[in-house]
């Protein structure tokens, strides 16, 4: 292979690509843009090619919007020829749906593969963008891709659910102020997305079940002290309770927004300003209840010698994944604080339509 990027590699690109807004091809037999990041130029370019152009959306987006999903989880809305680029935009962004609710009628398509359109919203969900895609089918994909120098990769490969190796950088000595004897481990995945961070409290037995928590990154919460959700109070509950028993292990994992990413989390807090809640505000954008991989946090775990733990959270979720994953789940420990005037609501959706034990 030499120098050439393997197929890990070439995703990464891909994503980064899709997040610049250029193009990328599928060796299907189809090239793709992302539509947060689609410029008018490209979208006028793109019809000058002999096909029809197609946005796909997914599934909760095409609820939202009464368009057929005839492809389940997303749904090929055909794009007429006397539209510009501001209505691909407000069929894929939810921000203007109450002052403009009339966008149809739309219509799907119901013939053809989907497999790759269903990879291209994935792509788009792990560059961290809205979900969804301009494409158009193209003969003969790795002459196309070679003759505008752009990044092909086949959609199988991006559909493949088995999460990344992560590589273990470095770890070092962290006096904390719940623990003078806290230890901070960066762990690094092999397809270029983000780091995630384990804080290791005194010497834990790795014969025993470490008290843990998997705590997803909040930027507004954990940085900024909002009171919109209960994630810094958590945090910092956690690492107390963990300084208090002189051992524990609190993963940090970089999916912010519940696995969406900050700018798409701001689009929810958004929408929820208009009177959604946290979950029907996620669908309206496109996403899951919950986007997050917790094999990363099992991962992490075994990495470090850890095979059970008494796990921090009022997330059912969490423990059966942590034992889906080998990672034996002895106590549940609930961590109820940070409730306040602001986030009732938002809890109460957590418990409601989530399973939160609150």
């Amino acid at each position: 292979m030499g120098f050439s990027p393997d197929i890990t590699e070439r995703l990464a690109r891909a994503r980064a690509d899709l997040r610049m807004g250029v193009p990328i091809v599928l060796s299907e037999g189809l090239i793709v843009l992302a539509v947060e990041t689609l410029d008018s130029i490209r979208f006028a370019h793109l019809r000058t090619l002999s096909g029809a152009p197609v946005l796909t959306i997914t599934g909760w987006r095409a609820k939202t919007l009464k368009a057929r999903a005839y492809d389940g989880d997303v749904a090929r809305v055909i794009i007429p020829e006397d539209v510009a680029l501001t209505w691909v935009r407000s069929i894929a962004d939810p921000a203007g749906d109450l002052n403009h609710p009339m966008k149809g009628p739309l219509r799907s398509l119901r013939d053809g593969p989907a497999g790759p359109h269903r990879a291209g919203i994935a792509l788009a969900k792990a560059a961290r963008l809205l979900p969804a895609i301009v494409s158009m089918e193209i003969n003969d994909p790795a002459a196309f891709a070679s003759a505008h120098n752009l990044t092909l990769v086949p959609g199988s490969a991006v559909l493949r659910t088995d999460p990344s190796t992560l590589n273990r950088v470095i770890h070092a000595r962290l006096p904390l102020e719940v623990a003078e004897t806290g230890r901070l481990h960066i762990f690094r995945p092999d397809d270029g997305a983000e780091e995630h961070y384990a804080v290791e409290i005194g010497q834990p037995d790795r014969s025993k079940p470490v008290l843990s928590r998997l705590h997803s990154a909040c930027f507004t919460g954990d940085l900024l002290g909002s009171l919109k959700c209960d994630c810094g109070p958590q945090l910092r509950g956690a690492l107390a309770q963990m300084g208090a028993e002189g051992a524990g292990v609190l993963l940090y994992l970089n999916q912010e927004g519940r696995g969406i990413g900050l700018a798409n989390k701001m689009r929810a807090y958004s929408l929820q300003d208009q009177g959604f809640d946290t979950v029907e505000a996620n669908h309206r954008l496109g996403f899951e209840d919950d986007e997050r991989d917790f094999r990363i946090g099992a991962d992490i775990l075994r990495r470090m010698g850890f095979s059970s733990v008494r796990l921090l959270t009022n997330n059912p979720a969490k423990v059966a994944r942590m034992e889906s994953c080998g990672i034996g789940v002895i106590e549940r420990v609930p961590l109820k604080v940070g409730e306040n005037q602001h986030n009732t609501a938002y809890l109460a959706t957590k418990a409601a339509k989530s399973g939160h034990l609150l």
